[in-house]
C-alpha cells in the first residue's frame, strides 16, 4: 500500500513543479527549487507515515488552492470538472435541470428555474431546498453538488426537496439548457430599443446585433443597452459588441503584464452596425470585466452615455493554461485599459490590511475622453448620469450574503397569491413586514463609524483608560442598537431589490424585463434623456 503511495504522490508534485515554476518569471531559481523540494519531501512523509488513510489527490487540490489564495480571487487552479464548468460558461450550453442553483457546505437552494426547462416542469421554485439527488444526499456530498444535476439529455433522476418546511420529491428529465446572452429586448416606447446583455459568452456579439437589427425594424431610432448585473466573461466578446457601435480599427483594449507576450492592443476588425444611433449603457456595483470594458470604451470614446451606479471595478484579464491530466491553471496574466488609459481595478490584492482584505483604491487619476471630457481610474466606471437607488452600501450587501431579502421573497410569494403583473404593488405595509423579517433574521452588518471605532480600540487598548474604553464600547452599543434605522434610510434600494427577487417568482424573468420598461428608474431615466437631444449631446461633449 505505501508503494501505491509513492506512485500516487509524484503526478501532483511534478504538476506543482511546473505550476510554480512557470508562474515565478523572474524569481531567483535556487529558491524555487529549494521550496519544492521542501514541499516534496514534507508531502512524502506526510502521506507515507500519517496515522490514518490519507488522500493524496484531495491534500494537493487542497495546498495548490490555498497556495493561490495569497494573490487575486481570479487566479485559481481548475480541476477537471471545474474545466468543463469553464468551458459550459463560456459556450452558452449544457445538459442538466435548466435552473440556477446556488450550492453551499450542506445544501442546495433553487434560486431560479429558467421558464420551460425540466426544473420548472416538474414543479421546482425558488427556494425549494434540495436534500438528496437520486441515492446521493447533499449533506453527505463532499463536492459541489449542483454538478449531480447535471447529465446527459433524456436521463431522469429523483430529487428530493423541502419547501416550506415540507418534504417533497419528484422526478426531472434532463434537457439542453442554452444560456442566452441577451435574455430579452423589446420597444420602450414607439423610437426606444431596449436590450439585456446578461453575460459574454460566445453568443453576445450575434445575439445583441440580431436585437438591434430587429428593434430598428420595429422603429427603435435610439438603443439602450442594459449590462446591469453583467459578470463579464470572453474578451474577445467585448470587443465585437463594442465594434458594432464603433469603426472599424478603433483600439478598444490595451493588456500590460510582465511577460512581453501579454502586452497586446484589441482593436476593432469588422465593420460596424451603426456609429451614429444615440445610445445609453446602463451599469451597476455588479457589471464586472468584460462589461467594464464595454461600458469604459464607448465612455472613453464618446459613443454612448453612461447611466446607473459606479461598476465594479475588475481590470485584470485570466488566461486558462493546460496542465497536466486535463487540469488548468486559470492565472491572471495582466491588467487591461480603456481607450483613455485607465485601469479600472478597485481592489489592490497585493496590498492588504491587517485583517488580509485587498486594500481599496482611493486615489484616482484623471484622464481625458476623446472629447475632453475628465474620466478616473482605479474604481471601476463612473457613469456619467448617476442613479441613488442601483448603488450599493453595506447593509444591502448583508441582507444580500445572509439570504433575508430572498428568504423574505420566498416567505411572501406563499403567502401572496397573484394572478396579474399588473396587480403587483409592494406596499409601504409589506415593506414594514420586511423590516420585522430582517431585524429578526440572523445577520450582521457593520457600519463604517463601528470599523472606526473597532479598529480605534483595537489600536490603543493599551493606552486607553479603562472609562475610555467603556465609552467606546457603550457607543459601539448605542449605534449597533440604531443601525437598523438604515432599513428605512434605504428603502429605495431595498425595495428595488426585492421587487427584482419577487416578480421572477410570479411571472418569471421575462416577466421582470417587461415590469422594468415601464417601473425602472434606470430605463426611465435613460429614455428621457436619448428623447433629449441636446442633453444627450452636451453629456458627450462636456
Amino acid at each position: 500500500m505505501r508503494k501505491l503511495y509513492k506512485k500516487r504522490i509524484l503526478v501532483p508534485v511534478i504538476a506543482l513543479a511546473f505550476l510554480i515554476v512557470g508562474s515565478s518569471y523572474k524569481s531567483d531559481f535556487f529558491e524555487i527549487a529549494k521550496q519544492i523540494e521542501i514541499f516534496t519531501t514534507l508531502f512524502k512523509e506526510l502521506n507515507m507515515n500519517y496515522v490514518d488513510e490519507t488522500n493524496p489527490a484531495k491534500l494537493m487540490d487542497t495546498a495548490i488552492k490555498h497556495m493561490l489564495d495569497d494573490l487575486d480571487p481570479y487566479t485559481k487552479f481548475l480541476n477537471e470538472q471545474d474545466v468543463e464548468d469553464y468551458k459550459i460558461s463560456n459556450a452558452g450550453e449544457y445538459s442538466g435541470i435548466g435552473a440556477l442553483v446556488r450550492s453551499y457546505k450542506d445544501r442546495l437552494l433553487i434560486v431560479e428555474p429558467y421558464e420551460g426547462y425540466p426544473a420548472d416542469l416538474a414543479g421546482l421554485k425558488a427556494g425549494d431546498e434540495i436534500i438528496q439527488i437520486g441515492d446521493i444526499k447533499v449533506s453527505e456530498f463532499d463536492d459541489n453538488a449542483s454538478e449531480l444535476l447535471k447529465g446527459a439529455n433524456e436521463s431522469e433522476i429523483e430529487i428530493q426537496f423541502k419547501r416550506q418546511g415540507k418534504t417533497q420529491t419528484t422526478k426531472i428529465k434532463r434537457a439542453g439548457v442554452e444560456v442566452d446572452a441577451v435574455p430579452f429586448y423589446d420597444m420602450v416606447d414607439d423610437k426606444t430599443g431596449y436590450i439585456v446583455l446578461s453575460r459574454f459568452n460566445r453568443k453576445a456579439s450575434s445575439q445583441t446585433q440580431a436585437a438591434i437589427i430587429d428593434l430598428k425594424g420595429k422603429g427603435a431610432t435610439q438603443l439602450i443597452l442594459d449590462l446591469r448585473g453583467n459578470p463579464g466573461g470572453l474578451l474577445s466578446e467585448a470587443i465585437n459588441v463594442t465594434n458594432l457601435f464603433v469603426p472599424k480599427g478603433e483600439l478598444i483594449v490595451t493588456t500590460k503584464s510582465k511577460v512581453k507576450k501579454f502586452n497586446q492592443e484589441y482593436k476593432t476588425k469588422n465593420k460596424p452596425l451603426d456609429t451614429e444611433i444615440p445610445l445609453v449603457v446602463l451599469i451597476n456595483g455588479r457589471s464586472a470585466s468584460a462589461s467594464e470594458i464595454v461600458s469604459g470604451g464607448l465612455q472613453d470614446l464618446d459613443r454612448a452615455v453612461v447611466v446607473g451606479a459606479r461598476s465594479f471595478g475588475k481590470g485584470l484579464v485570466q488566461r486558462p493554461l493546460k496542465l497536466t491530466y486535463g487540469t488548468q491553471l486559470k492565472v491572471t496574466i495582466s491588467r487591461y485599459y480603456t481607450p483613455s488609459g485607465r485601469c479600472i481595478q478597485s481592489l489592490d490584492y497585493w496590498n492588504r490590511d491587517e485583517n488580509g482584505k485587498a486594500v481599496r483604491n482611493t486615489q484616482f487619476n484623471e484622464f481625458k475622453t476623446r472629447n475632453g471630457r475628465t474620466v478616473e481610474d482605479g474604481g471601476g466606471v463612473l457613469p456619467d448620469v448617476q442613479i441613488a437607488a442601483l448603488n450599493s452600501n453595506t447593509l444591502v450587501d448583508a441582507l444580500d450574503a445572509g439570504n433575508v431579502i430572498f428568504d423574505f421573497a420566498t416567505d411572501y410569494y406563499y403567502k401572496n397569491p397573484l394572478g396579474s403583473i399588473a396587480d403587483f404593488n409592494f406596499t409601504a405595509k409589506d415593506y414594514a413586514a420586511f423590516k420585522t423579517f430582517a431585524t429578526q433574521a440572523d445577520f450582521s452588518f457593520k457600519t463604517k463609524t463601528e470599523v472606526i471605532l473597532e479598529q480605534r480600540i483595537a489600536e490603543e487598548n493599551k493606552l486607553l483608560g479603562k472609562e475610555v474604553q467603556e465609552k467606546y464600547k457603550e457607543l459601539l452599543g448605542t449605534i449597533n442598537t440604531s443601525k437598523f434605522k438604515a432599513l428605512d434610510t434605504y428603502e429605495a434600494v431595498i425595495k428595488k431589490k426585492i421587487t427584482e427577487e419577487l416578480i421572477p417568482r410570479y411571472f418569471y424573468r421575462k416577466g421582470l424585463y417587461n415590469y422594468n420598461l415601464e417601473h425602472d428608474e434606470a430605463i426611465q431615466t435613460a429614455t428621457v434623456l436619448l428623447s433629449d437631444t441636446n442633453k444627450y449631446k452636451n453629456i458627450l461633449n462636456n
